[in-house]
Formats: C-alpha cells, sequence, structure tokens
C-alpha cells in the first residue's frame, strides 16, 4: 500500500496500491508529518481500555487460555540494527548479531498498546519489564482492586499475580503441564501481533538490518508502532506474507 512504501524496503505493485485513498488519506499526513505523528503518539498507543474493551478482552483470552481476568500479552521481539558505534556489546545478541529488544504489549484485538524499544539485545526480557514502568503500572491497578487487569507472558518474565507466566518445569500430564498448554495458546495473539508489524513495515524484518543509530531505530520503531493501530482503526487489510 501507498503509506508503507515509506517505512518498508519492499516493492508494491500497482494494483496493491490502488486502494481506498479516503482510507489512506489520514496515514499519509500523518507519514509526512512526523512531527504530528508523534504528537499523537499517546492517541494511538495507550494502556488505558474501557470497559466494554476489557470485558472483550477477557472473553477472547479466556476462551484461548482459560485463565481468568486476562487483557494483554507481552513479548519481546528483536530488531536487527547495524554494529552500533557506542556500546556495541549491549547490542550482540545470542545469535550473532546485533538487535534491539522492543518489548511490546497487546490486547485481543492484535492493537499494540505498549512498546518500549530502547533497550539493546542483551537486555533480558524480565529486566525491561521492570525498568519500564510495566510493573509499577499493573502492581498499582491490582491494589486500587482491578485484579482482572492481568497480562500473560512467557516465561522469560517475572511471575508475579497481574503478571500470568507458565509453570516452572511441570511433568507430564499434570494440571501444570495443561495450563501451561493452554498459556501457550493464549500468548500467540502477541507473537502474531509483532509477526503482522513486521510483515507491514519490512524495514523492520529479521532478514532485512536498519543502518541508523539505536536510538532513531527505536523512533522507527514507535513510529510503525503507531502506523500498525492506524492500519487497524482506518480498517486497512493484512499484508500478504512471502517470507
Amino acid at each position: 500500500m501507498i503509506f508503507s512504501h515509506f517505512v518498508s524496503d519492499d516493492s508494491s505493485s500497482e494494483e496493491e496500491t490502488t486502494v481506498d485513498l479516503a482510507k489512506q488519506r489520514p496515514l499519509l499526513r500523518s507519514v509526512f508529518d512526523p512531527l504530528q505523528l508523534f504528537n499523537q503518539a499517546n492517541k494511538w498507543i495507550s494502556l488505558a481500555m474501557e470497559p466494554n474493551e476489557q470485558q472483550d478482552a477477557r472473553r477472547y483470552f479466556f476462551s484461548k487460555s482459560g485463565i481468568p481476568g486476562v487483557v494483554m500479552c507481552v513479548d519481546g521481539t528483536h530488531i536487527k540494527i547495524i554494529a552500533p558505534v557506542d556500546d556495541y556489546n549491549q547490542h550482540c545478541n545470542r545469535k550473532g548479531y546485533y538487535s534491539l529488544n522492543a518489548m511490546i504489549i497487546c490486547d485481543h484485538l492484535i492493537k499494540i498498546r505498549y512498546v518500549n524499544a530502547k533497550f539493546g539485545a542483551v537486555n533480558h526480557d524480565s529486566h525491561i519489564w521492570n525498568v519500564s514502568g510495566m510493573d509499577n503500572f499493573s502492581e498499582t491497578k491490582h491494589r486500587r482492586g482491578e485484579t482482572a487487569f492481568k497480562i500473560l507472558g512467557d516465561a522469560g518474565y517475572p511471575s508475579k499475580s497481574w503478571l500470568i507466566t507458565p509453570k516452572r518445569n511441570p511433568a507430564l500430564n499434570t494440571p501444570e503441564a495443561a495450563f501451561n498448554k493452554n498459556h501457550a495458546f493464549g500468548r500467540k495473539i502477541v507473537e502474531r501481533t509483532s509477526g503482522l508489524l513486521k510483515n507491514r513495515f519490512r524495514c523492520l524484518l529479521g532478514a532485512r538490518q536498519l543502518h541508523y543509530t539505536p536510538v532513531k531505530v527505536t523512533q522507527i520503531t514507535n513510529v510503525c508502532c503507531i502506523l500498525h493501530n492506524m492500519c487497524i482503526a482506518y480498517g486497512m487489510e493484512e499484508p500478504n506474507s512471502d517470507e
């Protein structure tokens, strides 16, 4: 589509670009005016949920995982970059390439509710969670009695009343093993969200490599997340994955 050409290194056919321009116009304005887009970041990416949104999210996650009170899901995804001049040792991941470890939180509609792409690859998911402010945010909600505002995370995250992670080393054919299987089903949506984000904005794909400083890559990732949510809001079709 037209707007994604500016944040993607993938080409599109003429037929693919002949889409509803009325839908794309707000997106195009934001692409050509980055300041306007950044000024609207809190509008497009927010942890705030209306009561009906929370209810729909809890129903969705319960249907997938059987875990009550879940409204969102968290995971880390790596954004490949060139070796930075400064602190390059903070950005080399265990697979041997340089990247940022971006923490993404999504809801049941694959909408990104929070993104933190400031940290290099050597930072563990649990560390990013703890220093991002998300733990304090979630704990505050629970202290106020909002205990049905839980987030699913994989084993890389700390287990909390508000952050539901898999059981450690469960034996086969036990309730703990069944819990982990259902937990994984509920968590698939954040993997889909990250995959869709990178498929829409292919500069973020692992097969690519962003030739910018980590600070600039953080900004690019944030903009792509905003545009991802705008795509959802304006009913843009999901791109076909050919990678």
